[in-house]
């Protein structure tokens, strides 16, 4: 008989204008990212809830955020399958790069460094921290844990060199103090290329000490290759036909020398000629004027 009144036991955890942690946003966040990697949020509406997640300042604000998701854990006891490692073919070339358990989900370097590269399978989460080294973090041959990977860098007197090929979504949002964090300028090789509609999104977001953290879009070294053999085909026929425009410019130029020529052979013949008629007149006496 001391039941709780109904309206009481419907109470939620917390009231609406109750202000939320930093650690509430963060489990927000990690809803919308499991939710974009089981394919029930697109990556618009994904960027636009992450940043209201990460802006939230009440539970209220955070509550419509995830209302129509379903609770972690729910989605696999339903038999829904949350990698798109099992995406058809169709998706594109990226499908079969996402998906599996990660190799590595981080890399320190202090006073030192650390590398990721080639073949290996990149966290949901990767955490690189140097202190006073290097770090290089190159994700053209790397497959994806999830659809969404995000790396958090934190360079103190050092710094973090992240390459990605140019059809990967990448988004930078990390900062620099009395340092760099940025995106290095394209190369004319890759200005022109935009991501896949199918290719996974990578957010770089963190901090730099006092050092660096550039993100550089880079081709693969097999397409560089097949893009410098594309190149060189296309040079060696745009030569072959300048060559043969160049050939007939010679050939006209050659033409004109030779008028030239001529003229200049028929007007020394009759200067020369002029010469002898007057050189023999002398010889007779005959006054026929000065020698030329």
């Amino acid at each position: 008989m001391t039941s709780e009144p109904p309206e009481r036991r419907a109470e939620p955890a917390h009231p609406p204008e109750t202000r939320a942690s930093d650690a509430e946003r963060e489990q927000v966040a990690e809803r919308l990212r499991d939710a974009v990697a089981e394919g029930r949020l697109d990556m618009a509406e994904f960027d636009e809830r992450l940043g209201l997640a990460y802006g939230a300042r009440t539970h209220g604000e955070l509550v419509p955020l995830v209302r129509d998701l379903p609770e972690p854990g729910t989605a696999r006891a339903g038999g829904v399958v949350a990698s798109t490692a099992a995406e058809p073919a169709a998706a594109g070339r990226w499908a079969e790069r996402v998906g599996g358990p990660a190799t590595s989900r981080g890399g320190f370097g202090f006073l030192g460094g650390f590398g990721r590269k080639g073949n290996w399978t990149v966290g949901r989460r990767f955490n690189a921290t140097v202190f006073m080294g290097g770090g290089e973090i190159d994700l053209r041959e790397a497959r994806f844990e999830a659809p969404l990977t995000v790396i958090r860098c934190v360079a103190v007197m050092g710094g973090v060199q992240v390459t990605v090929p140019p059809d990967l979504d990448v988004e930078v949002r990390g900062f620099g103090f009395m340092g760099g964090f940025g995106a290095v300028p394209d190369r004319d090789d890759v200005a022109d290329i935009a991501p896949g509609p199918d290719a996974p999104k990578v957010i770089v977001t963190g901090l730099a000490l006092m050092g660096g953290v550039g993100v550089e879009r880079k081709l693969r070294k097999q397409e560089r290759r097949r893009l410098k053999e594309a190149r060189k085909r296309e040079r060696l026929a745009a030569g072959q036909e300048s060559y043969e425009e160049r050939m007939a410019r010679h050939e006209q130029h050659r033409a004109r020398q030779e008028e030239r020529r001529e003229e200049r052979r028929a007007r020394h013949d009759e200067i020369r000629e002029e010469r002898r008629a007057r050189q023999e007149e002398r010889r007779r006496g005959r006054p026929g004027g000065k020698e030329l």
